[in-house]
């Protein structure tokens, strides 16, 4: 069992040491330029057409759940028929 786990840390350090990186561009930058901007759009819109839709479809969960949340408050405070 102790060699078994040994040679499972053995592989597990190779793998992990001998992993080629791949180097990323640093886009801090653009990034920083693109929010600090003053083109009269708040910070959460500023990143395009996806931020735009992420907020969109956030609200719209948001006021269904809200909606459904008050349907459903709604039918149980109301008294149950008899039979």
């Amino acid at each position: 069992v102790y060699l078994l786990f040994q040679a499972l840390r053995q592989i597990s350090q190779r793998t992990i040491s001998t992993a080629s990186r791949r180097q990323l561009e640093n886009r801090v930058p653009e990034n920083q330029k693109l929010f600090q901007e003053d083109n009269g759009l708040p910070v959460h819109l500023k990143g395009g057409a996806k931020d735009s839709l992420l907020y969109r479809s956030t609200a719209g969960l948001a006021l269904f759940g809200t909606m459904y949340t008050l349907y459903y408050l709604l039918v149980s405070s109301m008294p149950k028929k008899p039979n």
